[in-house]
């Protein structure tokens, strides 16, 4: 696909980018590298190539999930305003 430099202000008018001359031929050079990579990209047999997730095979090291805190439920339950059955009661906020 050939990139014009009408496409370069079509895509300048949609993006309500005001343009000099100068910058609608960089943006065009520019552009057009980036489908010149991509084409190049397309280019590469890939057959028999597992697709990866992350580019390197690693594995997070994570800590053990251990409870470290101990339950203050009923020491909050006692600051709360108002509680019922172990809830904290709020006033109603919907209709």
């Amino acid at each position: 696909m050939a990139l014009e430099l009408k496409d370069i202000e079509n895509i300048a008018h949609l993006a309500r980018l005001q343009l000099s001359p100068a910058e609608k031929s960089e943006a065009l050079s520019s552009i057009a590298n980036i489908l010149a990579m991509i084409d190049q990209m397309q280019a590469v047999d890939t057959t028999g190539v597992e697709p990866l997730a992350h580019g390197f095979d690693a594995s997070q090291r994570l800590r053990d999930d251990v409870v470290t805190e101990t339950s203050q439920r009923e020491l909050l339950l006692k600051l709360a305003p108002s509680t019922d059955q172990g809830l904290f009661l709020v006033p109603k906020v919907l209709e």
